[in-house]
């Protein structure tokens, strides 16, 4: 008999969500959940210990997901061949072949939950489930992720209705974003921003489960997310030199050496005005302490959003790259640079799909 939630999370933020979820369901329901972190994109550290003492999810599993890269055998399949039948083929082929190789690192029984909820089902866990006939939540990767483009749109240009049908209807390959055959629907935060009609779209504004929070679940993010709250605090008071508070916003763009250029203009820029820190991308490799020591970084294993419920933290500006800052309320401004920004590092062309 199939009972619980199972939430699948690629990044801190998934976590961040997936804890919002649990709060807003009624209090005879909580703590009967779980969580698996995949390891394909993430360093987890110690909070899969954490998590499991707020109270609120049962079990933390690891998933040693893998990319398709990770099997050499699949590379033949991906070559572009010409034209949709002969590209149909092979396609049809790897979805299977990589739904059976991915099998094995599967650490949970899907079948034995009532809920399943997968950020980022574009990721091999969404092949797996639908190869494997389980139905499952789709969750927006990121806040208001879909509002630059649709990837199942953009990834399957030509003949979209017959790849459509053969996802969808067929299960003989995979779409992401909710065209799969098994993905019950797939949560939104504002559906006035997504440019996709599509009728498995629900929303779920994030704004609301975040305002129905109470402190001591916001208490409970901070002790989740953040290993030694005194020391981080002290960490901030000592960078108090007067001035503005400019908070920059780190991202995973360009290649380390153009990353490096990007955030070190963004610095130069903005230190004169006050203390300058960074708040660091997840999946941002570039060595901050390194390449930055004169900035207090704050950890990348912090989701931005957790920096609204310390009680004396506060900025004057926050400053983005393509992180949409809807959520931040920890800053009296908000700078967005987006695209216009990026195409003095990046040729044009590299952006030419992103709507603002």
């Amino acid at each position: 008999m199939k009972s619980g939630r199972i939430y699948v999370c690629h990044t801190f933020y998934h976590v961040y969500v997936s804890f919002l979820k649990e709060f807003a369901r009624p209090e005879e329901e909580r703590g009967n959940a779980s969580i698996v972190l995949s390891l394909m994109s993430n360093e987890w550290g110690d909070i899969k210990e954490r998590i499991p003492l707020s109270g609120y999810f049962k079990e933390v599993f690891e998933f040693d997901e893998k990319r398709e890269t990770e099997f050499p055998e699949l590379a033949k399949y991906k070559k572009n061949r010409g034209n949709i039948v002969l590209n149909m083929i092979p396609r049809i082929i790897f979805t299977s072949k990589f739904a059976k190789l991915q099998k094995p690192f599967v650490p949970v029984d899907f079948k034995k939950y009532e809920d399943i909820y997968v950020y980022c089902d574009n990721d091999p866990i969404g092949i797996y489930l639908n190869k494997n006939r389980i139905h499952y939540h789709a969750m927006e990767d990121g806040l208001n992720y879909l509002s630059t483009f649709v990837n199942a749109l953009a990834d399957n240009k030509g003949h979209f209705g017959i790849k459509k049908f053969m996802s969808m209807n067929l299960n003989l390959i995979f779409m992401q974003d909710g065209y799969s055959k098994y993905c019950l629907d797939m949560e939104v935060n504002d559906l006035s921003l997504v440019r996709d009609d599509f009728h498995k779209y629900k929303e779920v504004p994030r704004a609301e489960l975040e305002a129905n929070m109470t402190d001591e679940q916001k208490a409970v993010l901070v002790r989740v997310f953040v290993k030694n709250i005194d020391n981080l605090n002290k960490s901030i008071e000592n960078t108090k030199t007067g001035g503005k508070k400019i908070l920059i916003l780190t991202e995973p763009l360009c290649t380390l050496d153009v990353r490096e250029r990007i955030f070190r203009d963004l610095y130069n820029e903005y230190s004169p005005e006050g203390t300058v820190f960074f708040k660091i991308h997840p999946r941002d490799e570039l060595d901050y302490d390194k390449v930055f020591p004169e900035v207090f970084n704050f950890d990348k294993k912090v989701p931005m959003e957790i920096l609204n419920f310390f009680p004396n933290l506060h900025f004057d500006k926050v400053v983005s790259v393509f992180t949409q800052l809807g959520s931040v309320k920890f800053a009296d401004e908000k700078v967005y640079l987006g695209v216009k920004f990026m195409d003095k590092y990046e040729d044009i062309s590299v952006h030419a799909n992103i709507v603002e």
